[in-house]
């Protein structure tokens, strides 16, 4: 009689077969360490809840459908020291995702919006928040060949299910009429019952003309802007970033040179 192949039957059938993974391992510390039986289950079974969170952290991720891998420990703040740090680094808590609160993330483009968008997803997938990425023209992209076949209503809910969405670069453009009903069908449906990210390049005082109805735009903004944390990104490009300056050093070289 083998121990371990009369476990596997049992375990498959409790779906705990991933503990076999850390059983033989966890066997032998047992016994070099003299554990209880109580800690060798303990530790046994929380090898098997770490397995757990990290394929569903993963299956979160993947998901979410980011463009890039981005992190809030791979953002240079010192590029861009206007860039507000500490505001950030309390969005990261994902505090607002719980309250239902909405991030707008305005300014030129390259300072980085995008980029902290996708990296506040992030940490909302590792709090266990279900997350949705996606640029705006692809969401309109979406809903436009949704209504061609019928499935508006089921791919709509991709856009106001999740626990956060973000949505990249509003108002590249202005808005056609299904647009601007899709974007606010969106708002409407999400307001005080999820959160969404949204990235721009044009101040929110210019979000209004982007739907061509005063009335939709003032219903969807004042849904939108109700419980909305507004950060105003300026600096530098990161894609294009200025020469750097040349330092006092090389300056007064220069000058000796110029002399003679």
């Amino acid at each position: 009689m083998n121990p371990t192949n009369d476990l596997v039957p049992v375990l498959k059938k409790l779906r705990l077969s991933g503990v076999l993974q850390t059983l033989q391992l966890r066997r032998q510390q047992s016994v070099d360490d003299s554990l209880p039986y109580e800690e060798f289950l303990f530790r046994l079974l929380a090898d098997e809840v770490e397995r757990r969170e990290a394929k569903q952290l993963q299956l979160r991720l993947r998901r979410a459908s980011f463009e890039h891998d981005r992190t809030l420990e791979d953002f240079d703040f010192t590029f861009n020291p206007s860039v507000p740090k500490s505001k950030i680094i309390d969005l990261a808590t994902c505090a607002f995702v719980e309250r239902q609160e909405n991030v707008l993330l305005v300014g030129p483009s390259g300072v980085g919006k995008s980029h902290i968008a996708q990296a506040l997803g992030h940490h909302a997938c590792r709090a266990a928040f279900s997350t949705v990425f996606s640029p705006m023209h692809r969401v309109f992209q979406d809903l436009r060949a949704a209504r061609a076949d019928q499935s508006y209503d089921r791919k709509l809910l991709r856009y106001t299910s999740p626990d956060l969405l973000i949505l990249d670069d509003l108002g590249l453009r202005p808005l056609v009429q299904e647009e601007s009903d899709d974007l606010f069908e969106i708002i409407r449906q999400r307001y005080e019952h999820g959160s969404i990210i949204i990235t721009s390049n044009r101040a929110i005082e210019e979000w209004p003309p982007l739907f061509g109805n005063p009335l939709l735009a003032s219903a969807a903004l004042d849904r939108l802007l109700h419980h909305a944390h507004i950060l105003e990104l300026k600096g530098d490009s990161y894609r294009n970033p200025p020469r750097p300056k040349r330092g006092r050093r090389a300056g007064a070289q220069e000058r000796v040179d110029e002399a003679a």
